[in-house]
Parts: C-alpha cells; structure tokens; sequence
C-alpha cells in the first residue's frame, strides 16, 4: 500500500472523482478526511464508510469560507496530530458563452474552484510547513489548458490553478512540500452517463485510445503523486486524457 498511516484531506469527496479518490485512498492505507458541502447528509457510501471504519472523518465545509476549513483542519489536527496530503478536489460550473455569461456566474465559478483552491492550499500549507514535509495536489482540467466553448469561467479558474500550483511549488519546495496538478480529460461520470449517446461517441473519438476516463483513472494519479513513488515529482501537470488534442 503507497499510503500508510498518511493523513489526507480530499475536498469534493462526496461524489464523482473525489469520492472515488477517497477510497482509493483508503485501499492504499491512509487515513482519509471526506470534505465536502452538505457532507452531513451525504451519499450512503460515505455514511458507511463513517460507520465502519476508523480511519474516516467527514466534515460539511465550503470551501469559500475560511472559518469552516480552519475549524476543519483544527479538528483533525487534534484527531491525527498531522495533515500529510490535500487534494484540492471540489469544483463546480456555470457554463454559459460569453456574450450571455452573467456576473453571478462568473464570480461562482471563481470563488470555488480558484479562490477555494487558495483558501484550503494556504490553510493546509501553513501546518506543513511546520511539519517539514506534505503533498498539495490541484484539481485542473483539460480545459484551463486548451479551452472550451461555453466554459470561459472554469477555463479561467482550472488554468489559474495550474499557474498557482507551479509557483507554491517554488515557494514551498524548500519547505518540504511537493505541488502537483491533475488535469483530467473527458471523464465517465454519473454526469457524464446521462449525455446523449453521440456526444459520447463523439468524446471517445476524440482519444487516441477510443475511450474515455474512468474516475479510477484520476483517483489512480492522484494516489502516485501523493506517495512517495512521487517524491521527486512537483510543479509538475499530469494530463489523465487519453491524449486527446482539443
């Protein structure tokens, strides 16, 4: 197992991607932080997960509010003495073109899936550093490097965290802390399922491997370049695509 007794926290983890992380992450020995709104009231996986198995705190948290994650990290610091990975996970949309795109949607966009990135990396940050050692990893997406009709502000936000990344693992490197980015493609998803059947086909062409993502290919990143398989890997942005060219 790549992750014994290490102490994650994964933001988004009541669904999709980010749950699917939180287990895999659970398989590979870590002790995991399920981080998400409405967590309270969660998916039934999660709510067993709390039942059965001592290595698992949930926390209702947005990600926007800097009180609601300090409260978060102070409480599992008291729990496991030690924050080891962030998985910056949580993220929404609003699409809409440009020219119809309102400022309500805009600023949604960027408070949770930029500014949010900014709250929980630098909240965490703080206690690795006196640690002397911890992995940040951020959720991009291909879209903050290619673009994408309809998403100007996910674009904006998911090459935001790419530039944010790459300059914490200048300044935190020295400190013993590794900076990474996941840059997921076209991902099945219980969203994605629910697309019509040639828009599915037309995604999957759009692979060289003529399929698209699994949330276990994702979770699969995320679990390498938290372990120390990765030790010498930060600033670094790994395309999970399928080597699709937008």
């Amino acid at each position: 197992m790549k992750l014994i007794d290490k102490v994650a926290i994964i933001t988004g983890a009541g669904r999709g991607i980010g749950l699917e992380t939180a287990e895999k992450f659970l398989k590979e020995g870590a002790k995991v932080v399920f981080v998400d709104l409405g967590m309270n009231n969660e998916h039934e996986t999660v709510k067993t997960l709390l039942a059965q198995n001592k290595d698992v705190l949930a926390y209702d948290v947005d990600v926007t509010k800097r009180d609601s994650i300090q409260e978060m990290v102070d409480d599992v610091l008291k729990k496991w003495k030690k924050i080891d990975i962030l998985v910056n996970n949580a993220g929404i949309t609003a699409d809409s073109q440009l020219l119809k795109m309102t400022e309500e949607d805009f600023d949604k966009v960027i408070n949770v899936n930029l500014k949010g990135v900014y709250n929980c990396g630098q909240i965490v940050a703080q206690i690795m550093a006196q640690q002397g050692n911890g992995v940040i990893l951020n959720a991009s997406s291909i879209v903050g490097i290619y673009g994408n009709f309809g998403q100007t502000n996910y674009a904006a936000t998911k090459w935001g965290v790419i530039g944010m990344s790459k300059t914490w693992a200048k300044e935190l490197g020295k400190k013993g802390i590794r900076v990474n980015v996941v840059a997921p493609g076209f991902i099945l998803t219980p969203m994605t399922e629910k697309m019509p059947e040639k828009v599915l086909d037309m995604m999957k062409g759009k692979s060289p491997l003529g399929r698209l993502g699994t949330q276990e290919d994702i979770a699969n990143a995320y679990a390498f370049l938290a372990s120390d398989e990765a030790s010498f890997i930060t600033g670094a942005v790994l395309s999970v695509d399928g080597g699709v060219v937008l």
